[in-house]
Parts: structure tokens; C-alpha cells; sequence
């Protein structure tokens, strides 16, 4: 029957979803307890640089203009 493919389908569907899982507890567990920044477009990559100018330390913590020196 179609549901003898369910047990296969429940563990591929686990064994797809442990890496990223694990590599988000993994950048949190590193960086003090933020997830690491990525950068899809222009506008974010500017401002991890702007993040990482200012800061000269842990780009990866966001700053807002109010707590910039």
C-alpha cells in the first residue's frame, strides 16, 4: 500500500534536516548566541560591512546607527 513508503520517507526526511539544524546551533554555540549573518543581496553584504568597519571586533553582532560610536 502508500503507506509502506512513510517510515523510508521519515527518516531521508530527518537525515536531510540534521545538517542544517546542526550547523544553525553551531554558528549560534560559536558567536555568542546569534546565528551567523549572511548576505542574499547587495544591501545586507553593505551593511556587514558597515558592521564590520565600525566595529573592529564581532561583525557578526548587529548594531543599530543608535549604538554606534
Amino acid at each position: 500500500m502508500w503507506f509502506e513508503i512513510l517510515p523510508g520517507l521519515s527518516i531521508m526526511g530527518v537525515c536531510l534536516l540534521i545538517p542544517g539544524v546542526a550547523t544553525a546551533y553551531t554558528h549560534r554555540f560559536t558567536n555568542g548566541g546569534k546565528e551567523k549573518r549572511v548576505a542574499h543581496f547587495a544591501y545586507q553584504w553593505s551593511m556587514m560591512e558597515r558592521d564590520r568597519q565600525s566595529l573592529e571586533f564581532s561583525y557578526y553582532v548587529s548594531k543599530g546607527l543608535e549604538n554606534i560610536d
